[in-house]
């Protein structure tokens, strides 16, 4: 396995990072990167942004928004939550198996003191049964990334500020608040690391899962961008991530609109329908699926606004491409 540590603390530029390396390197093992980043929120690749966030504090604060290439929610991050990514061939995980891929940082944490960390749900890392660990995944040309957030002692009353959560997700997780469902790391580790800062954090996790004592025995295994790579890591972050059509973009208006919360994810389907047929459609949400969306959309475009000609459309469609853990059945029953 190689390293990276991101000197950036902007979101952008080390998602600009992680894009780049994961589509211009090829490394014969897998990668590991690990950045953190100043007061920011990150939008799912499928998400409406501007129903994701609370926009007037959000500028109040200085509040960075960006959209990464992945799915799954919109989360906010600040200099105590570290981010970490593995980037793989394709074919060696399945797309969506998130516990294959974060099990070495739980079992990095759990030495750590914090014995009762354990992966939850669809994409989630919990201790005691809080959510302090978000992940998602993302896939192309034969490569795939999954990266996760650390929350080691990130401002909470800022995430409830900053994130408009829906009310469907949060009822589904039978809780009240968002507040009620997230915590800090910091308090579960032992007391040897209950002063640490993000970079000490980084450096231990970096030993654990290296297996050393001291960075200094694996100055081999870490890559170093290159100038040549810093261009085009510039390029892709004013293309995307410092670009506002791909972080906010423009949307018709919408004449009809579904929206329903799944195990896997909230699908939301917004549809122009004229004359009985699907004129325009997009779909938002935070499921993940290893294909773009449009793609499905396209196909549904110009097809009667009815149940039949809906399931006729979508008989040869493997939905599980667009949205993991969610059938055909409940798609239609949604549209429909």
């Amino acid at each position: 396995m190689y390293y990276v540590s991101m000197k950036s603390h902007n979101i952008g530029e080390n998602l600009a990072t992680e894009q780049y390396l994961m589509n211009n390197k090829n490394f014969d093992e897998p990668l590991l990167l690990f950045y953190y980043e100043e007061p920011c929120i990150i939008v799912g690749r499928n998400q409406n942004t501007l129903e994701e966030i609370n926009q007037k504090y959000v500028q109040e604060h200085n509040i960075r928004v960006t959209r990464r290439l992945s799915g799954g929610g919109a989360v906010y991050q600040d200099l105590g939550n570290l981010c970490f990514s593995f980037v793989v061939d394709s074919n060696s995980e399945d797309f969506g198996d998130f516990k294959s891929f974060t099990q070495p940082i739980v079992t990095a944490l759990q030495k750590m003191g914090a014995k009762s960390v354990e992966v939850s749900g669809r994409n989630d890392i919990l201790v005691d049964g809080r959510k302090f660990s978000g992940n998602a995944m993302y896939t192309r040309n034969g490569k795939t990334f999954s990266h996760g957030t650390l929350m080691l002692d990130v401002d909470l009353d800022v995430v409830t500020h900053a994130l408009n959560v829906p009310e469907d997700k949060i009822a589904s997780k039978g809780i009240k608040s968002v507040r009620s469902r997230v915590t800090n790391l910091r308090p579960f580790l032992a007391p040897e690391y209950q002063d640490i800062d993000v970079p000490t954090f980084r450096d231990i996790l970096l030993k654990e899962l290296f297996g050393v004592d001291d960075l200094t025995e694996i100055k081999d295994r870490e890559y170093n961008v290159t100038d040549e790579d810093q261009k085009e890591i510039d390029k892709l972050y004013e293309q995307y991530y410092n670009n506002w059509d791909w972080v906010y973009g423009n949307s018709p208006e919408f004449t009809v609109k579904k929206r329903q919360h799944f195990d896997y994810g909230t699908i939301d389907a917004r549809l122009n329908v004229e004359d009985g047929k699907i004129k325009h459609i997009k779909f938002y949400g935070d499921f993940f699926g290893p294909e773009d969306v449009t793609a499905l959309a396209d196909r549904l475009t110009e097809i009667k606004y009815d149940r039949d000609d809906l399931r006729n459309a979508l008989a040869d469609v493997d939905l599980s491409k667009y949205f993991v853990g969610i059938s055909k059945d409940q798609l239609i029953d949604l549209l429909a």
